[in-house]
């Protein structure tokens, strides 16, 4: 029997448009949680402030809502380690101000910014040196502008015609003047963009002939191809400018890939650094060749300090550096003086060196040598500039823990004694932060009262009895440190700024559960009680009445172990135990005293975002928040070499405390984490019976994928083959029994958690029958940003809850939860 080619072609096309009428799962639309889920995403954010250094004016900013999914699917560009706008040569996922008010202190009323476009989307916010202006940029669907605010009037202006390029850096800076800004433009006439080239002209193509070592982590939105390196040259190329508040503009040197563009203190010379080839498909462009040079304001070339080479084989370690110069920086209290640092031990850790790093610094006009004024023991972190006299320089070694801070005069050839020598683990040592205040330059320098005292500022406060908030005096003579002030129950107060260090007057944040932050004004001398200066509302006030407390308990090797437990409104102990989720991530520690120290505040209030495990108090559980999941490796242990058997102790240790209370159902628990905190719950569900359930977002289950190193895993996978299997959830798929949501970004860029994780993760689950569900976040990055996004996320963690935690019978096992139907809110 002969059949026509053209029935055969006929019946080919029915079979195919049969097949494409059919999918593989369910079509799904955006969700929606119930209402007490959901007005969590779609309340207005409570507004930030800046304050200025004399503490006379307050600017108030209204921050935006969760960007619909609409915007978030903008066209972006993905390249060399940026996400760019190519509408508007931005970044394509900034936070934006839009709202501006300005508040003279302490009581003055608010006022509306005044001559703002429409609908502004604001960014950049930088107050002038001598505070009597702010300086920010505008966004739009085609350009981005600068606009220039004056305090007397509270009337801003756009300062140019030209276009902000912010696809790389902070594109614009104050000088000193207050009267003129460093900015960095669009060039003019620099054309249309070169649209991506779908034909190649012949195969991608890296090269290691010479042999040369380069264990980059897993970097992701790199270059790719020579059309992706023309795209990256095209938008990030920008002219540094000087721009007058009088209308006045000139270039600063050619046209190039602007890193940075600073004045100098004195507001005479500007720094810039510019990217340049060759570019690497390996790593991002903090690590291409990047030439730094000094120009007069006129624009003319004053001194190329450095130009250094592509950086590929940086070691991946918390204490590894490029070799070369690095890290050029102004020295606040001097003119025109630059200092940078290079390492000794070629920026690795494992060369032995007394010597670490050495600072180097070139005065203007930079016809001297540098001279060498700082040797570091450890990795140096930097300066914080008082005068001639006075300078506190920081060092620390990640591998050990410690942090050194030095008191250096630079008056004396940089002779330096040492203040504080503690392990950065120790939160209770923590002495706190310098105060500074801006100086004749507008730049930031030690604030030193007569008796050559400083303030010492320390926002979280840890103790003993939790986060109490302190602020302190240290005589730099002496060394002898006074306490000032701290918080008290039952109030949780933060120290924001010193307004005035010889007064004693200081900007806070007040809190309890159920208020949330607002400013205050406290005379630290004066024992009188402190003036509020803001009023912001509650901003869910349905949640009122959630009650919190701080749990502390041992874990069976004897560490001592935190978590916060909130229980929901109207809950009493004779109701009997709840439903619990548990939500937490895994820290690693060098000693388990550090490990065991207390944190957070029964205090602080409420906050109940739509990203946190705290949510789910809405939903009738009681949730054990910020479980602490230390992992110890004590002297020359490593902390992953029991990782998983501390991961299961510490949340045994949490379940039982709560068991301990009346509170928690042992029977119906469930995990949940994001990012690493994702590791733990697929590790926690693989290796132990503790839960009915679990929910990870945006993890990385696969440790082979990520072989130079993970989270703060210093060896290598080749070093270590037995701890990266162990550790991997996707080697021990075959053991999983417990139904386990999957949730990811499609677009993540953070390092490692490629959303191939997620995929080929589910792909092994699935293969064994485990009970799982793989949900892809469209255009969302790691961390999750669209209204439409958070509200179906809620939705399916809610339903998962329900039925797998909430809904499963007593005894047996995860799996054999009831099949009902997830439950949820509306379409």
């Amino acid at each position: 029997m002969v059949i026509s080619y053209f029935r055969l072609l006929r019946t080919s096309v029915l079979l195919t448009l049969t097949v494409t009428a059919s999918f593989a799962q369910d079509a799904l639309t955006y969700q929606t949680p119930p209402k007490a889920l959901a007005d969590l995403v779609t309340v207005p954010p409570t507004p930030g402030v800046s304050v200025t250094s004399k503490g006379d004016q307050m600017l108030i900013l209204e921050r935006a809502s969760s960007p619909s999914i609409a915007e978030l699917a903008q066209p972006e560009l993905k390249l060399a380690g940026l996400r760019i706008n190519p509408a508007n040569n931005g970044p394509s996922r900034a936070a934006y101000i839009t709202g501006l008010k300005l508040k003279k202190l302490p009581g003055g009323t608010e006022i509306a910014l005044k001559g703002l476009p429409d609908m502004p989307l604001i960014s950049y916010v930088q107050w002038s040196p001598d505070e009597t202006k702010f300086a920010f940029a505008v966004s739009n669907d085609t350009r981005i502008e600068l606009y220039v605010a004056d305090v007397a009037t509270a009337t801003a202006t756009r300062l140019t015609d030209r276009a902000l390029n912010a696809a790389y850096g902070s594109p614009f800076q104050w000088v000193s003047d207050s009267k003129n800004l460093i900015v960095k433009l669009i060039p003019d006439g620099r054309g249309t963009a070169m649209a991506a080239n779908r034909v190649p002209v012949g195969p991608t193509m890296q090269d290691n002939s010479s042999g040369s070592r380069g264990q980059a982590p897993t970097y992701q939105d790199l270059l790719k191809s020579p059309s992706d390196e023309k795209q990256f040259a095209y938008f990030a190329t920008s002219q540094v400018t000087k721009l007058g508040l009088d209308g006045s503009a000139q270039p600063i040197g050619q046209p190039g890939i602007i890193a940075t563009a600073s004045p100098s203190p004195d507001g005479k010379l500007v720094m810039v650094e510019t990217v340049h080839t060759p570019f690497s498909y390996l790593v991002p462009v903090y690590r291409f060749p990047t030439r730094t040079d000094v120009f007069a304001m006129n624009g003319q070339l004053v001194k190329t300090l450095n130009d250094g080479p592509l950086q590929e084989s940086v070691p991946y370690s918390s204490d590894g550096a490029p070799s070369g110069p690095r890290d050029f920086e102004w020295r606040n209290d001097a003119p025109a003086s630059i200092y940078y640092t290079v390492a000794q031990d070629k920026g690795d850790p494992k060369v032995k060196a007394d010597v670490r790093d050495r600072v180097f610094l070139v005065e203007a006009p930079f016809t001297a040598e540098p001279k060498a004024i700082y040797d570091a023991a450890f990795r140096f972190r930097g300066f914080t500039w008082g005068n001639a006299n006075t300078a506190l320089a920081t060092e620390g070694w990640w591998q050990t823990r410690k942090v050194i801070t030095k008191l250096v005069n630079p008056s004396a050839n940089y002779a330096a004694t040492t203040l504080f020598e503690r392990s950065s683990e120790d939160r209770y040592a923590n002495p706190g932060q310098p105060d500074t205040h801006p100086n004749q330059y507008g730049r930031d320098v030690l604030n030193i009262l007569p008796n050559n005292d400083i303030m010492l500022v320390n926002g979280q406060g840890a103790s003993p009895e939790g986060d109490r908030p302190f602020v302190s005096v240290m005589n730099l003579t002496t060394k002898k440190i006074t306490p000032l002030w701290r918080s008290e129950a039952p109030v949780f107060e933060r120290p924001i700024a010193v307004l005035d260090a010889a007064t004693g007057v200081i900007l806070t944040t007040r809190e309890t559960p159920d208020e949330n932050p607002n400013y205050f004004i406290r005379n630290l001398k004066k024992r009188i009680a402190p003036v509020q200066i803001t009023s912001f509302p509650h901003p869910y006030p349905q949640l009122k009445g959630i009650t919190k407390q701080q749990l502390r308990y041992k874990r069976a090797d004897g560490v001592d172990l935190t978590a916060t437990l909130y229980l929901p409104v109207g809950y009493k102990k004779s109701d009997g135990p709840l439903p619990t989720f548990m939500w937490a991530y895994p820290a690693e520690f060098k000693s388990k005293e550090a490990a065991g120290q207390a944190q957070g505040s029964p205090y602080q209030f409420n906050r109940i975002a739509a990203m946190g495990g705290a949510v789910f108090a809405t939903m009738g559980y009681a949730v054990l928040d910020n479980a602490s999941i230390p992992i110890v490796g004590e002297g020359d242990k490593e902390p992953n070499d029991t990782y998983v058997e501390q991961l299961v102790a510490s949340a045994k240790a949490a379940i039982d405390e709560g068991v301990r209370l009346g509170v928690v159902d042992a029977n119906k628990v469930g995990v949940g984490g994001h990012s690493y905190g994702a590791f733990m719950t697929a590790n926690l569900l693989s290796n132990s019976n503790l839960f009915k359930a679990g929910i990870a977002r945006s993890g990385a289950y696969n440790r082979t994928l990520t072989p130079f190193g993970f989270q703060n895993e210093q060896r290598t996978y080749w070093q270590a083959p037995d701890v990266y299997n162990k550790m991997s959830p996707f080697m021990n798929a075959d053991k999983m029994k417990t139904p386990l949501l999957l949730v990811h970004g499609e677009a993540d860029n953070n390092t490692g958690t490629f959303p191939i994780q997620s995929e080929r993760y589910y792909n092994a689950l699935k293969g064994f029958g485990a009970t799982t569900r793989l949900v892809f976040l469209p255009y969302e990055s790691h961390g999750y940003a669209a209204k439409e996004s958070l509200l179906h996320m809620l939705w399916e963690m809610n339903g998962w809850m329900d039925k797998y935690v909430k809904n499963a019978p007593a005894g047996g096992t995860a799996a054999a939860a009831s099949p009902a139907k997830m439950s949820g809110g509306k379409n």
